[in-house]
């Protein structure tokens, strides 16, 4: 990873007081910015903390030092250095002089966004999120040089505050080809996106710090003209944009509908809810918590659903290791379902596990079994309708394990009822630390505050009931396993393994993961790996025991099953 910081520029407009200690500081290629307080002692600041630099205070003919060696100060009170990448922001008093300034460094990181390289070749619109200070603004910079100059697009770059291609006319070279545009003052920013669209022909557009309805809605109105834009937005998650009514126009919108009484009664949720007004200006969201670290969201719109609805999110965290190695995690995330339209509370343990190298491998784990897959290509939210190559290790003892439920303020002889009837792997325990689930009277539980507190704090899943009839318990545990009345029973699932070969497992965990994961749970369609002949005949008995439709398609020796939903 190549860095180039033009450092020296940025000490030369400093006093020899700031400047002398910087230039022999150990740890002056890491410096963030530094801070200059009249009447105060200038501050470094690194990733690990402040330090200051001197006991001398910040006079007046400090400030005036520095400003007459930087440029004006533009509306938004930044200025830069000249064919860098630096950006010094002021504050002002009542009457408009400045008392302080922010010398930030800019530097330019080539190869930083290796991690989503494969998510830029998509020509999907990407959103940037994180905290002020993250790496968005540099994010960005190298997204634009590497649709500019690898990719060959026509990129265009909305530059607000010349943060991004540096101050001056001519910008920057960490760029590459890509133009600049630069704004006369913020609150045209908008106006800028549109004209670019409208005079350069640009396939992509570059903007930082999206943060006004004007600019929310410019995006939008540039995304429906077919461009592909890159921006990004102060907010740490996806969540956040919900619950921003400046932003949350990017992810489509959100508004209340009424439900009838049936259909209210069919999700199971209230009859007022919160539903995606539009399709989202982005198609894919990160969240950027650290340098090293990234949260993808790689389909925003099923995911602002997956949210609304209460459902829990598989989310994709990659992080970069220092030598270079790109790992990726998948796992069902935790939060507040303030706005989730549903009565249940999802605080899963489970997670998928993986761990992305030069074989690209990942591991999916969760408390009943594990498959381990060695993938070719990259592995999205889709599932196994993209996978490749893949090598599954199956513990055949994997369903011996019973699941624990607690049962609070519900008749126990009916849960075991319904745990009989239909042969459910449920242990019902007296213990609510070694449960696995909690299933509670809606009713009871609002007053259990321990109990809740419990939960939140093992992560243990809480679903509620109306009644304690057996319909209402019937409906929980089917949801509690994620099981219909299709499901594969467990002894049929262990007939099945009995006295079988690597590669007939392989087959049969791919027909159960694609079932279990995709099929049944969004009722989607899903295409398997080719096999051959005795394989497929395999995996089309298995698919028949859950009671679904599976077709073979395609030529040798690429012929594969589609499974289908009922």
């Amino acid at each position: 990873m190549l860095i180039a910081d033009d450092l020296d520029k940025l000490l030369e407009i400093l006093p020899d007081f700031i400047r002398n200690p910087l230039e022999k500081h150990p740890k002056r290629k890491y410096l963030i910015e530094v801070v200059m307080d009249l009447g105060r002692k200038p501050e470094a600041r690194f990733p690990d903390g402040p330090q200051y630099l001197s006991s001398q205070t910040v006079e007046w003919q400090d400030l005036d030092y520095c400003i007459q060696r930087i440029g004006n100060f533009s509306g938004d009170n930044r200025s830069g250095i000249e064919r860098t990448l630096h950006r010094i922001s002021s504050i002002r008093n009542r009457k408009g002089t400045i008392i302080g300034l922010t010398c930030r460094v800019g530097r330019a990181i080539f190869g930083t966004i290796s991690i989503i390289r494969d998510l830029l070749e998509r020509n999907q619109s990407l959103l940037l999120l994180g905290r002020p200070g993250v790496g968005k603004t540099t994010a960005i910079r190298e997204i634009a040089r590497v649709l500019a100059d690898e990719m060959e697009k026509r990129v265009v770059i909305i530059d607000t505050s010349n943060e991004i291609a540096g101050d001056g006319d001519i910008p920057h070279p960490a760029i590459g080809r890509a133009r600049r545009m630069q704004v006369e003052r913020p609150e045209l920013q908008h106006q800028v996106m549109i004209e670019a669209v409208e005079n350069h022909m640009p396939e992509v557009i570059i903007i930082d710090e999206i943060g006004t309805e004007l600019e929310a809605l410019a995006a939008r109105t540039i995304a429906e003209r077919g461009v592909q834009l890159v921006g990004t937005a102060h907010g740490n998650y996806l969540e956040s944009l919900i619950k921003n009514p400046i932003l949350v126009d990017l992810i489509g919108g959100i508004q209340y509908v009424t439900l009838g009484d049936d259909e209210a009664k069919r999700r199971g949720t209230q009859k007022s809810i919160l539903e995606r007004k539009a399709s989202p200006a982005f198609q894919v969201a990160i969240e950027i918590h650290d340098r090293d670290l990234w949260i993808v969201h790689e389909k925003v719109d099923q995911t602002i659903d997956q949210i609304l609805q209460g459902v829990p999110l598989l989310t994709q965290s990659r992080k970069l290791s220092d030598n270079g190695i790109i790992s990726i995690e998948y796992k069902e995330s935790t939060f507040t379902d303030s706005y989730a339209n549903t009565s249940l509370k999802f605080k899963s343990s489970k997670f998928l596990n993986i761990n992305k190298n030069s074989n690209m491998q990942f591991q999916v784990l969760n408390k009943q079994d594990k498959v381990s897959w060695q993938l070719k290509n990259q592995f999205p939210l889709n599932y196994l309708s993209f996978v490749k190559n893949a090598d599954v290790v199956l513990n055949h003892n994997h369903d011996n394990r019973n699941i624990l439920l607690y049962a609070y303020s519900i008749n126990i002889q009916q849960i075991e009822a319904v745990i009989n009837t239909l042969q459910l792997p449920l242990v019902l325990t007296r213990d609510i630390v070694q449960a696995d689930f909690i299933l509670a009277l809606r009713s009871s539980i609002k007053q259990n505050t321990k109990l809740r507190q419990i939960a939140k704090s093992r992560q243990i899943t809480i679903y509620t009931i109306q009644s304690s009839t057996v319909l209402h318990i019937t409906r929980a545990l089917k949801h509690m396993l994620n099981i219909h009345k299709s499901s594969l029973p467990y002894h049929y699932w262990q007939q099945a393994c009995n006295e079988k070969k690597k590669e007939e497992m392989l087959a049969l965990a791919e027909v159960r993961f694609a079932v279990d994961k995709v099929v049944m749970s969004k009722n989607q369609s899903v295409e398997l790996l080719s096999r051959i002949a005795n394989l497929r005949k395999l995996q089309h008995k298995l698919i028949e025991s859950y009671n679904l439709r599976s077709r073979s398609f395609g030529e040798e020796p690429n012929r594969r099953l589609r499974i289908y939903p009922n």
